[in-house]
């Protein structure tokens, strides 16, 4: 009997530096990769956060170079963003990136970097391993915890004609350093920290039900559902809990891990066309999304969203495989609601006359390609409609 060939890869960077503390390594990481002149790719919150400085001088302090910031990232980073980063970081003759924030700015600088070094516009790279050069020598200092685009391969850029963000994967754009440490994420307000953590855990139930999820994804994507089931609650809560933000910052790096290898789903097919269309913040968007979208996945995944249920803290026992089902959905709801997330899309404006669009656009989305349930569009529509 022939054996049908299934190859997957795991990607990942080649550093990560975690833990209370780890950003100081920063300065030996720029003298391993060999750069002479950074170039830190941030926004102006961070700037104004004093944390840019603080990076800039910590640098400057073990490397005796000067870093060339360009505070300008916007969030969900658009095309005209990424050009005109580049634009300074080529005037400036850099020869190595660090991206200082969440996830807009790691974006933002991994299109400068795709650029940078391979030419062209940033709409070249839309899809799959478009690119053909390595990026320049790229640190990812995180200060959130939800992306994980400090360690991915994925790079979302909003096309300004289109208004459609463009799905950039590519094992280029993996950043060579990630850096995550629990006290340049202390800053984060509430809400921030609600909508990154359910970002994270949107990652890891997607990536927990993909249709290429393999067994070394599967025990990245339980893990962190159980620490953000374990811990968002309190960082939401309380900012400077120390624990809380720690276990926070592994939880959304096991969840980058999980969907950066097993990719993603409808979840962010559709949140992306949210971002896209109205500007709104990702996190919320996914956080919204996961339970109406995940309803409609369930009956292609049965079993595992029982297993996400015990992770989440359920107690399934004697309950059937659609009951234990349930539970995963309501715990998702229910944490959802408890670190403050809006109930619906229309809290944010969005409208019903506009959703036949951004779910024609939706199809078109690679994420949706590993979703374990094939939607039509009316499918879609409905689930936006849904979520309403």
């Amino acid at each position: 009997m022939a054996v049908q060939e299934q190859v997957y890869g795991f990607y990942i960077p080649t550093v990560t530096l975690m833990g209370i503390g780890s950003h100081k390594e920063i300065g030996n990481q720029i003298k391993v990769l060999g750069g002479k002149k950074p170039f830190l790719c941030t926004d102006k919150g961070i700037v104004s956060a004093g944390i840019a400085d603080q990076i800039s001088q910590l640098i400057k302090k073990d490397t005796g170079l000067d870093v060339v910031v360009f505070d300008e990232t916007v969030p969900n980073p658009t095309d005209v963003n990424v050009h005109d980063g580049l634009k300074v970081y080529k005037d400036n003759g850099c020869d190595l990136i660090i991206s200082l924030g969440g996830g807009s700015a790691h974006d933002c600088a991994k299109g400068i970097g795709i650029v940078a070094t391979n030419g062209g516009h940033i709409r070249d790279y839309e899809g799959i391993d478009k690119s053909t050069k390595a990026m320049p020598p790229f640190i990812a200092v995180n200060t959130t915890a939800g992306t994980a685009s400090e360690m991915t391969r994925f790079c979302i850029i909003t096309n300004t004609d289109t208004k459609v963000k463009m799905a950039i994967v590519d094992w280029r754009v993996t950043p060579n350093v990630a850096i995550n440490d629990p006290l340049l994420m202390m800053g984060m307000p509430p809400a921030l920290t609600a909508a990154t953590g359910m970002d994270a855990l949107t990652h890891a139930v997607e990536a927990y039900v993909s249709t290429i999820a393999t067994p070394v994804t599967d025990a990245c994507a339980l893990k962190a559902i159980e620490l953000i089931a374990q811990n968002l609650r309190a960082a939401v809560a309380n900012g400077s809990d120390m624990e809380a933000r720690d276990k926070m910052a592994y939880a959304e790096y096991l969840a980058g891990m999980a969907f950066n290898n097993a990719s993603l789903g409808h979840v962010h097919a559709m949140a992306h066309q949210l971002g896209g269309f109205y500007d709104l913040p990702h996190g919320v968007c996914n956080a919204i999304l996961l339970p109406h979208v995940q309803r409609f996945n369930m009956i292609a995944k049965m079993y595992r969203f029982a297993d996400i249920a015990v992770s989440m803290g359920e107690n399934i026992t004697g309950l059937s495989v659609r009951d234990a089902a349930e539970k995963a959905l309501e715990a998702i709801t229910t944490l959802s609601r408890d670190v403050g997330i809006p109930r619906g899309l229309s809290e944010l404006g969005v409208k019903e006359q506009d959703i036949p669009i951004m779910a024609e656009n939706a199809q078109k989305d690679a994420c949706g390609l590993t979703n374990p349930r094939c939607p039509t569009l009316e499918d879609v529509v409905q689930i936006y409609k849904t979520a309403l």
